[in-house]
């Protein structure tokens, strides 16, 4: 089951992926038109059906034909996208694991069903910092004679996950209007990327607590020392 949830995670970063490619494509053609518009999915969506229109009455047939292709496979990836999360999200009302760990701050439907789908059996790590690390989401060290530097995160781990977990906390940082204490003091303290990457941190060894010790997310319960 946890192989079908990870297929259907690939099947959406891969759509994701190509989309990117035909959206930056079919705007820059249109670019070299004089069509200028704005940068993301939304606003392309607003400005492609006059941009269309209007470059209408000076190209040829032909290439008006593929560039309306090219439009409609870009909605056609935005169904299908659709259709995978709206099926995450039918997975996770079933899915004790991913309910649970769905309450932690920060983590989405998208992290949640994708940590599940990775972490496997939960108690494979001896710890929190060990699936942290697993993950690629520690500081790497450097040192000897009892001085330790901390240097950039690892990275050795899933880049898919760890991307999602760097967003959720960003999100947190941005969005919350509490965040907690920590993070509070974590923002006194420390430039605004470190903060975001210590926050990351901490949700995966929350998430491997809550999925190791089989317990409901509880505000506060897991004490960990930031990064």
């Amino acid at each position: 089951m946890q192989q079908a949830l990870l297929m259907m995670h690939r099947q959406r970063e891969q759509l994701v992926k190509f989309r990117t490619m035909q959206i930056n494509g079919l705007r820059g053609m249109l670019v070299e038109f004089g069509e200028a518009m704005g940068k993301g999915r939304s606003a392309l969506g607003k400005a492609i059906p006059d941009a269309l229109t209007r470059v209408e009455e000076c190209l040829p047939k032909v290439l008006i034909d593929t560039l309306r292709e090219q439009w409609a496979r870009i909605e056609k990836m935005d169904e299908e996208i659709v259709t995978i999360e709206r099926r995450l999200r039918e997975w996770k009302k079933e899915d004790k694991a991913v309910k649970a760990i769905i309450e932690i701050p920060g983590v989405g439907l998208l992290t949640a069903t994708a940590a599940v789908a990775m972490i496997g059996d939960p108690k494979a790590f001896r710890s929190g910092r060990e699936f942290a690390a697993w993950v690629g989401i520690v500081p790497k060290q450097t040192g000897s004679g009892g001085k330790v530097n901390l240097h950039g995160i690892s990275k050795r781990g899933d880049t898919y996950l760890r991307t999602l977990l760097i967003h959720g906390a960003r999100a947190v940082l941005t969005r919350a209007k509490e965040p907690g204490p920590w993070v509070e003091q974590m923002k006194k303290r420390r430039p605004p990327n470190v903060v975001v990457t210590a926050l990351a941190n901490k949700m995966a060894r929350t998430i491997w607590a809550v999925l190791a010790h089989d317990r409901s997310y509880e505000k506060g319960y897991v004490s960990m020392k930031p990064v």
